[in-house]
């Protein structure tokens, strides 16, 4: 993340993703918000940018009203927004100039004239310029004009508590600290500098580090004693936290934050510590002596390691929600027995920020009662009939938000930690837009599997085949492919996706109805720029045929249909003018190899698909010029990446020169 506080410094950016507010508090409502931000950054390959400020708008706005409390200083806030994951974070120095600027001046002066947003992302009670005159509505008055679009986000609930820095204030200010939490999905801090104290608690064997807040508006907890940890030199420490004006030190009666960290002897004067305040313990209260002082003390150590053991469920809930989400999407026709078999591994995944959804495409077996009886806790998409592979997908994935699809067959069986090298592969470079595991054989498991194997490749005239598999040739797994790498298309078997990039390419085509559609995907992707990759550290285990067999006329059909439209939506133009009358004649021969071989109806399906070619080429022809105009809008890089692609003819390497590993070409 990079943080600006020049407005007169910053840079160009593409494709802006904006949101503003004072985000005190970093809450679940303002993740939300931020979640949305670079949900669409990704999808329109551009920058999410955070806009806040400093001060605070009231101390400014109302210099004379100390009423304010901050939940989070500017330094805490800016720490919390880098775990989110943003690109921009912009601080604006809030000044008395700024705070005249009319709601129309706001816009176009600063917003417009700052940043060029592509988006405007705000929650749903936002208001900005003089007077606080300027809302949600007048910002998308000025869309037009502006030439940006506004995405409101909804208030955020938590067990139907709405979620605001208001509410959080509330909890803090009675101490209820896993109130506020609970709302934030972090612990409540406070940041100071360690200064010298009496040292009356070394003496009884609790010494403590005096905190001096420096920010005069931090909220500051009841006075009482507290659970707590303190972070400092990059370690986190378990700690019981004192805030109050010591009632049993007579001669000392002023009001302190003490922190006594556990099994910790550092010196640490003029230091800076952060102390996370877990839960309350016990109100301050006025020792005979300083012998009772030492055994409550010691009490309420015991109490805050409790507290702080019993914590970790709930810190390691919140780290879990960090991690990228991941929602694994099986697929469903008639696949009953592929459930009972292959449900039981995709349950045990290890990832902890993930669910398995199932989307049913009306199937007429018991495969949904099979679901709600064994399965109740996964989510079923029940649509409405069989729309095959790509429609259906579509319509499962059109309302789900996680960070990342994975789109799964359900006759593969994955074993419990297949999910972490995708997921991490893809975070570490955000122009991967799709990647696939290892793909072997279910019933041979030294072998690859043929849809997928080790990752898809085209050769120059459009035929696809994989690493590992070329046409009915599956190789032995011998290592030969085990290093991450670029490929033209992943496997729809098992396709890692990021979800804001598949609904802004436009998911599958419709049209496909089962086949190729990732390869049509992929490509789409590359041609903006972006990678699709292979991993050798995930391995999946796939039964191959299971929901339309290998060897029938109708896959042939849909083959070499989709081939044609793929080419047709995504080769470039002056290459089809002979590209098109090429394969017609190659498939023309793989026709009458059907017929040598009797099988008359593979033959059928491939001159079906001819006729099937002609009769959709306006529509298709259309469909390529609205795919042209997509992928200029999510370009990443004004060349298309190549890579995957082979400069020869598969079908001659294959046949006439005998190639048929992948390493042999």
């Amino acid at each position: 993340m990079k943080v600006h506080r020049d407005l007169n410094n910053l840079p160009q950016f593409r494709n802006a993703v904006i949101t503003i507010g004072s985000f005190d508090g970093v809450h679940c409502g303002h993740q939300k918000i931020i979640k949305k931000v670079k949900d669409l950054s990704m999808a329109t390959g551009g920058e999410s940018i955070v806009i806040t400020f400093h001060p605070h708008p009231r101390q400014i706005v109302f210099p004379k009203d100390d009423s304010l409390k901050l939940i989070t200083t500017t330094a805490e806030k800016t720490a919390l927004l880098e775990k989110t994951g943003i690109d921009h974070l912009v601080i604006v120095p809030f000044t008395f100039e700024f705070s005249q600027l009319s709601a129309d001046e706001y816009i176009q002066k600063f917003l417009v004239g700052r940043f060029q947003p592509k988006y405007i992302v705000i929650g749903y009670d936002h208001r900005f310029g003089l007077n606080r005159r300027g809302d949600i509505n007048y910002l998308k008055w000025h869309e037009k004009s502006g030439d940006y679009k506004v995405v409101e986000i909804e208030k955020e609930e938590i067990n139907a508590i709405a979620v605001s820095s208001t509410k959080i204030r509330e909890f803090l200010e009675t101490g209820n600290m896993k109130g506020a939490a609970n709302l934030m999905h972090h612990f409540f801090t406070l940041t100071g500098k360690v200064v010298k104290g009496q040292q009356i608690g070394a003496t009884i064997g609790y010494p403590t580090a005096n905190i001096e807040v420096g920010n005069t508006f931090k909220m500051i907890p009841p006075d009482g004693i507290y659970a707590a940890f303190a972070n400092y030199g990059g370690e986190r420490h378990e700690a019981m936290l004192y805030i109050g004006n010591r009632p049993t030190l007579k001669a000392y009666l002023n009001k302190t934050i003490e922190v006594h960290i556990f099994d910790f002897s550092k010196t640490i004067y003029d230091d800076e510590v952060q102390v996370e305040i877990v839960e309350f313990i016990r109100h301050d209260a006025k020792m005979e002596n300083l012998d009772s002082l030492k055994e409550q003390l010691y009490k309420d150590q015991e109490a805050a390691k409790s507290i702080l053991k019993n914590s970790g469920g709930l810190v390691k809930k919140w780290e879990n929600l960090l991690l990228p989400s991941v929602d694994i999407v099986i697929l469903n026709y008639n696949g009953r027995n592929f459930l009972e078999k292959h449900l039981p591994s995709v349950m045990r995944t290890a990832y902890p920020n993930c669910q398995v959804i199932v989307a049913d495409n009306a199937s007429k077996d018991d495969s949904i009662d099979f679901l709600r009886q064994h399965y109740p806790q996964v989510p079923v998409i029940e649509l409405q009939s069989n729309h095959g592979f790509a429609k259906g997908y579509n319509l499962a994935l059109k309302d789900l938000e996680p960070d990342y699809f994975i789109l799964l067959n359900s006759d593969v069986e994955v074993p419990e930690y297949w999910l972490e090298p995708l997921v991490e592969l893809m975070e570490k470079d955000r122009t991967i837009a799709a990647a696939q595991p290892k793909i072997r054989a279910l019933g041979q498991p030294e072998f690859f599997e043929y849809a997928g194997a080790a990752g898809g490749w085209i050769d120059f005239m459009g035929y696809p085949f994989c690493r590992g598999r070329i046409f009915s040739t599956v190789e032995k797994d011998k290592g030969q492919y085990d290093q991450s790498r670029e490929i033209f298309w992943a496997s729809g078997c098992c396709m890692a996706v990021r979800a804001p990039l598949f609904k802004g390419f436009g998911g599958f085509d419709d049209d496909f109805f089962a086949h190729l559609e990732e390869i049509d995907l992929c490509w789409r992707m590359k041609r903006a720029g972006y990678k699709v990759m292979f991993t050798p550290r995930s391995t999946v285990y796939h039964l191959g045929g299971g929901t339309l067999a290998y060897h029938s006329p109708y896959k042939t059909y849909l083959n070499f249909r989709n081939s044609y439209y793929t080419l047709l939506k995504n080769e470039m133009a002056l290459k089809l003018a002979y590209l098109i009358p090429l394969r017609l004649v190659m498939d023309t021969l793989a026709a009458f190899t059907f017929l040598m071989q009797a099988k008359w109806l593979h033959a059928q399906a491939v001159f079906g698909a001819f006729l099937s070619f002609f009769l959709g080429l306006i529509k298709f022809t259309k469909k390529r010029l609205d795919t042209e105009s997509l992928v200029q809008k999510v370009r990443i890089s004004p060349q298309p990446n190549r890579q995957g692609v082979l400069p020869k003819s598969i079908v001659l390497q294959y046949y006439l020169f005998q190639k048929k590993f992948f390493n042999k070409l």
